[in-house]
């Protein structure tokens, strides 16, 4: 068994200003683009483009309120991805978070950047002990 799984990384330079890192996995064996973002507590999906992935899924709003960047207050909902894939690690019925990312959408269609399907964050990448490493252009994650 592999104590690893390595992950190409694309480095999205924005504007000369700033770096994003992404990466291609699958929602339900569909291809799709994914952020990494270290300082996310949770990985994130838009509820509006997870619809190109799950037939009718099932949003159950989540209590409280999530903070979003720059202190902003943001509702949110959990549903059921029956598989996710990022590489070859392979993660069943994961309870993912629904999030409004029009803003990110609008803003990486401005600066001409791919679109993202979601946002993993650190419940992933601390659970799998993510280790990027930006000069080989690759995340290794542990199964």
């Amino acid at each position: 068994m592999r104590r690893y799984i390595e992950i190409p990384i694309q480095i999205l330079d924005i504007e000369g200003d700033g770096f994003h890192i992404m990466i291609q996995g699958r929602i339900n064996g569909k291809e799709a683009n994914f952020l990494v973002d270290t300082g996310a507590s949770r990985s994130v999906f838009d509820p509006k483009n997870i619809a190109n992935f799950i037939d009718n899924p099932q949003f159950e709003k989540k209590e409280g309120i999530t903070a979003g960047v720059g202190g902003n207050e943001l509702e949110s909902a959990t549903f059921d991805i029956e598989t996710l894939n990022l590489g070859d690690l392979e993660i069943h019925h994961y309870n993912a978070v629904a999030l409004d990312l029009e803003n990110i959408h609008e803003s990486y269609e401005k600066v001409h950047l791919p679109k993202i399907d979601g946002i993993i964050g650190g419940d992933l990448l601390v659970r799998h002990k993510a280790v990027i490493n930006y000069k080989q252009k690759k995340i290794k994650l542990n199964p």
